[in-house]
């Protein structure tokens, strides 16, 4: 089957229309968890109740949900052996004995079909102690997409008690690699944001390195090296299949990121022992370089509003992380802890810059403030790379690779460090990259 078909089919659906209308909430409830760096908190305890209707659809829905918000470490799904009853979606639960049963906050839910087969899927969230209804949705799409429904759903939820934007509606990108650690086969492979759906978009005849999603479409731009050639940047459609190397450069080029408007790529590119950061406008395929130095120049990545760009370099004896105008001027050295510093990646927040630590003992994961004030690891172990965030700017993925014989798994480690989660594979896996919200994605 030709490339482009192959990949019609792998992400076939991955569009959906959605129609939603609000069940009208109680204004005076006031439901909140704080999980800013600087709080004090325990997971809340909340029950997802099995949603009536449609077979076990509705049970499935629910557990979608609930394995959600207990993945995100600020929330406590209560068993269902403590649940006092199967509450009616269009009747007030009894809130007394959810509360004996120890919820702070209750979603209900049902689904149906309508007489086209499309899915209604309806949820509401209540406040247990006041009583009250936080926020409700009804939600009709292709019945295909429940499990999407399902995510949809948990980012309502966790958006409306954290105040912090969803994550669970996403995909994420990286390299799956088989076989010995000695001649290891990479493929990029494409899977939702908890593991399921996994799908694979190159075949593991080329090298594929550095996956870097585009903020603003379903793009994706990473590193590929055929056997013999010069590594080059590429760029991927993942609703066409089209691909296009970007530029002729008769050198390697490598670690390529999107411009917040997804209209442009930095890169690095090497010319002779030294390497340089370039931009390329991809409507016009017009070049600009960046720096220009005797050092290698590379990792770069733009803030959310495209005015900075951070990136790694030697230029001063040793890997550290550097920023500047969009432009090139006013480049600046901003780390200056112990150790080197690398793969600098800018939040979609614009608060922190994510950076990959090595020092004495082994490699972590940290964040600094823009102008490399406020540094805080958030873990670190024998082998621990490429950090990439999430689009709300609260949960950063990376891999992990312990040694030995053994190879990289993906983990999910939150802003306070307190929440470290692995994220499943179906083997073993490096270089994530973290979709926008696909509900966003234009």
């Amino acid at each position: 089957m030709p490339a482009r078909s192959l990949l019609r089919v792998l992400i076939a659906g991955f569009c959906f229309a959605l129609a939603l209308v609000a069940l009208a909430p109680n204004a005076s409830a006031q439901l909140t968890l704080r999980v800013g760096p600087g709080s004090q908190f325990q997971p809340m305890p909340i029950a997802v109740a099995d949603f009536a209707g449609e077979g076990d659809l509705g049970q499935r829905v629910s557990g979608i949900i609930s394995s959600n918000l207990q993945r995100s470490g600020y929330f406590a799904p209560l068993d269902r052996s403590r649940f006092p009853e199967r509450p009616a979606f269009d009747a007030a639960p009894r809130f007394e004995a959810w509360r004996a049963a120890g919820a702070q906050a209750l979603v209900t839910g049902r689904v149906s079909r309508d007489p086209s087969g499309r899915l209604k899927a309806e949820f509401r969230l209540w406040d247990v102690e006041s009583g009250q209804q936080l926020t409700g949705q009804q939600y009709v799409t292709d019945a295909n997409f429940w499990r999407r429904v399902g995510h949809i759903i948990s980012d309502a939820v966790f958006t409306k008690i954290t105040g912090v934007g969803g994550f669970f509606d996403t995909r994420i990108v990286f390299v799956d690699e088989s076989g010995p650690k000695e001649n290891r086969r990479k493929r990029l492979a494409i899977m939702d944001q908890d593991g399921a759906n996994v799908r694979f978009l190159t075949q593991g005849d080329n090298l594929v390195v550095t996956p870097r999603y585009s903020p603003a479409s379903q793009d994706i731009t990473y590193m590929s090296q055929a056997e013999g050639q010069q590594p080059r940047v590429q760029v991927i459609n993942l609703e066409t299949g089209t691909r296009q190397v970007v530029g002729n450069f008769p050198d390697m080029t490598s670690s390529p990121r999107f411009s917040p408007d997804g209209q442009k790529i930095v890169m690095s590119l090497q010319q002779g022992g030294n390497a340089n950061i370039f931009m390329m406008d991809l409507r016009s395929q017009a070049t600009t370089r960046l720096t220009s130095t005797a050092a290698i120049d590379t990792s770069p990545s733009f803030s959310p509003d495209g005015s900075q760009i951070v990136f790694e370099s030697d230029r001063g004896g040793q890997q550290q992380i550097y920023a500047m105008n969009a432009d090139g001027s006013n480049q600046r050295r901003i780390s200056f802890g112990d150790g080197s510093y690398s793969q600098p990646a800018w939040s979609p927040r614009g608060d922190y810059i994510a950076f990959t630590k090595r020092r004495a003992g082994g490699f972590a994961i940290g964040i600094m403030k823009p102008d490399g004030s406020g540094e805080r690891i958030l873990t670190e172990g024998f082998h621990n790379e490429s950090p990439t965030w999430a689009p709300n700017g609260q949960y950063i993925l990376f891999f992990r690779d312990p040694g030995g014989q053994a190879g990289g798994k993906l983990y999910m480690v939150d802003i306070t460090g307190r929440v470290e989660q692995p994220v499943s594979t179906p083997s073993f896996a490096s270089d994530p990259t973290w979709s926008p919200l696909l509900s966003e994605a234009r």
